[in-house]
């Protein structure tokens, strides 16, 4: 690793698409912006996820508005930058099995629309053409939203890195932070920087990174499993989109095959009984997928909040900002946190209020991951 400057306006912390939206932004607003990455960039949990941008997310408007700009923030940068980032759109297809889940959603779709959210409600039927897959019989109905793309997580990293580069920031990968004075000086093995504002984007590592400035931020390492499996009677005539099934499975096309997320096996679980539980899951929700194998794709672990949404917010005693927490669902909503640290880092006022995803707000939420 190259030799650190002895100070910066900033020091960015996690070289994942957080870190990377992060450092762009500030860089361009003129703040003299430093990042570092333990690893390589892009090699925690933003390489962990299915690989999809979308912008609906049920039952929260807030999540979905964030998502909504960094969708447009994407377009955008793969036009400034010529960089390919692999959009590709598949849309997002959510299914309803019960008349509870219908409900909820007629209930929240006006709120989604002013979000900017383009889904709506359709019929099995419907359902079942979106994805053939899909058994008609055994679902109620679905909400579609065609705002859902593929993506290359990877080469989006690489081309906010580049940007912040462009605009003056500097990065530093192989430089794990060993230890944040009460000053803002933050030490690595190849020596030390002092920031103005110490910015705390290191996903799974956040709440040992914040704690090290004495500052709490309750994120939880959680690991997951990415499954491939075959498509019956060979691949299909167009890609599937990301289906989410109430259960917690979830599946889209990958290649020529399928990609399949639950999770990963529970503490006093095998990895066999987990593979049991998953393929059984998948045969009731998609019928024409039982009996199919099931092998390991990639994994590693995901910055899980206490109720699924994303810690962004400044520490009231310290020039100690974080962006952490995102639950699987950081890669839709980069570029707009990045916006709002930012703001944080400057004392902005930001385009949307801020106020819930502060560290403050009362955590009795249901976890669950996107």
């Amino acid at each position: 690793m190259s030799r650190l400057p002895e100070r910066a306006d900033a020091v960015v912390i996690g070289g994942g698409v957080i870190g990377a939206s992060t450092a762009f932004r500030l860089a361009e607003s003129g703040v003299g912006t430093v990042l570092l990455e333990r690893g390589e960039l892009g090699s925690g949990s933003s390489r962990n996820t299915a690989g999809v941008v979308r912008t609906y997310f049920p039952g929260n408007a807030l999540i979905s508005s964030l998502a909504v700009r960094s969708l447009a923030d994407y377009r955008a940068l793969g036009e400034r930058t010529g960089a390919d980032l692999g959009l590709k759109k598949i849309g997002f297809l959510v299914l309803f099995t019960d008349e509870r889940e219908v409900r909820d959603f007629r209930q929240t779709r006006d709120a989604q629309r002013a979000a900017g959210v383009d889904v709506e409600l359709v019929t099995a039927a419907e359902a079942a053409q979106l994805n053939p897959l899909v058994d008609e019989r055994a679902i109620l109905a679905a909400a579609w939203s065609p705002q859902a793309y593929a993506c290359d997580s990877v080469s989006i990293v690489r081309a906010y890195a580049a940007a912040a580069q462009r605009a003056g920031a500097t990065l530093h990968t192989d430089a794990p932070v060993t230890a944040i004075d009460p000053d803002g000086r933050v030490h690595t093995p190849a020596g030390s920087i002092l920031a103005d504002t110490v910015v705390c984007a290191a996903g799974p590592w956040a709440k040992t990174v914040a704690a090290m400035a004495d500052v709490t931020v309750p994120v939880t390492p959680y690991p997951v499993e990415l499954l491939l499996a075959d498509h019956p009677g060979g691949a299909p005539q167009k890609a599937l989109p990301m289906t989410m099934h109430p259960s917690g499975l979830r599946i889209r096309s990958w290649e020529d095959r399928i990609l399949v997320g639950m999770g990963a096996p529970a503490p006093d679980e095998t990895r066999q009984d987990w593979l049991g539980r998953v393929s059984q899951q998948l045969g009731t929700a998609f019928p024409s997928l039982a009996g199919v194998s099931i092998e390991s794709g990639w994994g590693g672990n995901l910055d899980l909040s206490p109720d699924g949404m994303a810690f962004i917010g400044r520490d009231p005693a310290r020039p100690f900002v974080y962006a952490a927490g995102f639950s699987g669902q950081g890669l839709c909503q980069a570029p707009a946190a990045g916006e709002i640290v930012r703001d944080l880092v400057l004392g902005k006022e930001s385009w949307i209020d801020t106020t819930g995803l502060s560290t403050a707000r009362r955590l009795d939420g249901r976890a669950g991951t996107g």
